[in-house]
């Protein structure tokens, strides 16, 4: 199996990265891996990842970052499978409200590679073998900051996690049919932005300690 693991910056991945270099389980199975660092948002994920698969076709693409959860509840740390994604603030606000592309009539909501509007993973028997907790996301340009925002994106989404590049691996991934995960962990609670209240040390940790976990049992 030839697997292409993308994050937008190497940090993210950095504790995988070491543990690759030094381990000697993916030398015993049929397994090789590319990393690919894009630099974050959607537009350099989606250019970048795009350039690779000019030039190599791989079996499998996950991509692997940090994210803002939409739910104050949850718990920093914690790592999610990412199911449905959606570029969420891709319209117009008008009036104090807020129509996307599908609203406006500028695009199909059920034509490849959207369902319903958003970009669902239809990988289901991958997700389920991450064995992660599932959620959708949402992928934006403007980091969220007002309540009023993030309470649309739960409610019209669903949305749990918030990126900045998530969308964009579905968005390719879909058109070109290849099998791909999204997996994230939970960095800071969206809103005003505090860094002292997050935690990426953590989130990070725990993101890489799944994504070997997960590499290692494919």
């Amino acid at each position: 199996m030839h697997c292409l693991l993308v994050a937008a910056t190497a940090a993210e991945i950095a504790p995988f990265t070491e543990h690759l270099a030094t381990t000697e389980k993916l030398n015993h199975i049929d397994f090789d891996i590319d990393i690919l660092i894009t630099g974050v948002g959607s537009n350099a994920t989606t250019y970048h990842l795009t350039r690779y698969l000019q030039h190599k076709r791989p079996d499998l693409v996950i991509q692997a970052g940090v994210a803002g959860a939409l739910d104050p509840e949850t718990t920093l740390g914690t790592v999610f499978a990412v199911t449905h994604d959606v570029f969420a603030d891709q319209g117009v606000l008008e009036n104090g409200a807020f129509q996307d592309i599908f609203d406006l009539k500028l695009a199909p909501p059920n034509v490849l590679p959207y369902k319903k509007g958003v970009l669902p993973n239809p990988y289901s028997n991958l997700v389920k073998r991450t064995r992660l907790k599932k959620a959708k996301a949402v992928t934006v340009n403007e980091i969220t900051t007002q309540k009023k925002t993030t309470a649309y994106y739960s409610e019209r989404y669903g949305a749990r996690l918030e990126s900045m590049e998530g969308a964009s691996l579905h968005f390719v991934c879909l058109l070109e049919t290849i099998s791909f995960l999204q997996v994230r962990s939970i960095s800071n609670h969206v809103g005003i932005r505090n860094k002292k209240k997050w935690n990426l040390p953590l989130a990070i940790g725990q993101l890489n300690k799944e994504l070997i976990r997960l590499l290692e049992s494919l």
